[in-house]
Formats: structure tokens, sequence, C-alpha cells
């Protein structure tokens, strides 16, 4: 079964910067979660993918990812996501052997950076980048679901007082 196993970090500084070698526009789109699993529809570039994810177990879950034709997931993200589409730019920064990514979100999350590492084997020492923050993996209040609900309890407010 193909597992995901990755850690996540807030980032401390823009010192990443200096060192990403690319980077892709992505727009995710939430179509179920339930229970810590989720079905998500990605357009990153003009690649289109469709994934399951499996509830957390340590730092791995289950993930199946498949390639879509675009138009198809243009439709998904209009028809399915009602307002649960993210916007980010993911740079890619390499460091110690590995790829780190680095989200830089737009939209509701604008502002919101996150640092990402995938890991072969979830023992792994990670040696980590001098712009890495505190570690956030596990953490619910960092979920994309729970920070954009939180950001739109915010945007709410704000209508509420003016």
């Amino acid at each position: 079964m193909p597992t995901e196993i990755e850690r996540k970090f807030l980032v401390a500084n823009e010192r990443w910067k200096q060192s990403f070698i690319r980077s892709v526009r992505i727009r995710d789109g939430l179509i179920a979660v339930y229970n810590g699993r989720k079905a998500r529809v990605r357009i990153a570039g003009d690649q289109a993918t469709i994934a399951l994810k499996g509830q957390r177990n340590g730092l791995g879950r289950s993930e199946f990812e498949y390639a879509i034709p675009t138009a198809d997931a243009e439709e998904m993200l209009r028809t399915m996501c009602d307002d649960r589409v993210l916007e980010k730019i993911r740079y890619y920064i390499p460091h110690a052997g590995l790829t780190w990514e680095i989200d830089v979100y737009d939209g509701i999350l604008k502002g919101v950076v996150i640092a990402e590492v995938e890991l072969d084997r979830d023992d792994r020492v990670l040696e980590l980048p001098d712009w890495v923050g505190k570690e956030t993996t596990g953490n619910l209040r960092y979920s994309k679901f729970n920070m954009e609900k939180a950001a739109k309890r915010r945007k709410r407010l704000r209508q509420d007082r003016s």
C-alpha cells in the first residue's frame, strides 16, 4: 500500500528564498473529509490529480494519488468543493539529500507559510534547515481544513463588526 510519510513545520524566516529551485501554483479542493480521511483534487501547474488519504498512523498514512484530466479537476473544484478550494505557490528546496516544499498560501489563508518534507521512513534522522521553525506535524490546529475554518470564522467576525 502506498504510504505518505511527512513532517510539517512553520517557517521561521525567509532564507529559504535563496535556495528554491522551482515553484508551481497549486489549487487544492477538499471533496470530502471523514474521521481523519480525506479526498482531495489538485491542479498543480498543468497537472491534475485526485488523492485519497487515510488516517494518520504516527508520521505516515496511506495515500492513493492518480492523474486525471485537468478539465475533470476544474469541474470537481467548481461543483464538488464548494468554498473549500485553497490556493498556494509551492517552492522546492533541496537540503541534506531531501527536497523540502514550502507552501505560501494565497486567498483565505494568505500569509500562512508551511514547510514540509516527505521521508522514506518515519525514523529517518532529519537535518533541519536554518529557516525551519516549530514543528506542526500531527497538530490538528495546523491542518489545512482547520486553518481554513479558523480563517473563515475570523472573516465572518470582521464582517459582523462592520
